[in-house]
């Protein structure tokens, strides 16, 4: 997923939820979120604020571990649901 991009609002609501990431450091498209702190709690938590963010609502089969691998792959899903429209 190199060379994906998202808009600053999703990279800013997604630092929110990422407690283990230095305030300098970029996020890149395959970086682990667990590993920078994402954990179940603020994974409900962060789905909620894309979606309202994004005025989207993902697929209850989209929400799985995967989706929430990397900012990369939640991106490429919320991307999705935006081109839906």
């Amino acid at each position: 997923m190199p060379g994906t991009t998202w808009p600053a609002d999703f990279e800013k609501v997604l630092r929110a939820h990422l407690p283990m990431l230095p305030d300098d450091r970029e996020i890149l498209p395959d970086a682990s979120l667990t590993a920078l702190g994402l954990d179940s709690m603020s994974t409900v938590a962060l789905l909620v604020d894309v979606e309202d963010l994004f005025d989207v609502s993902l697929p209850d089969e989209d929400i799985t571990e995967e989706a929430f691998t990397s900012a990369g792959t939640l991106w490429t899903l919320i991307q999705r649901q935006i081109d839906a429209g």
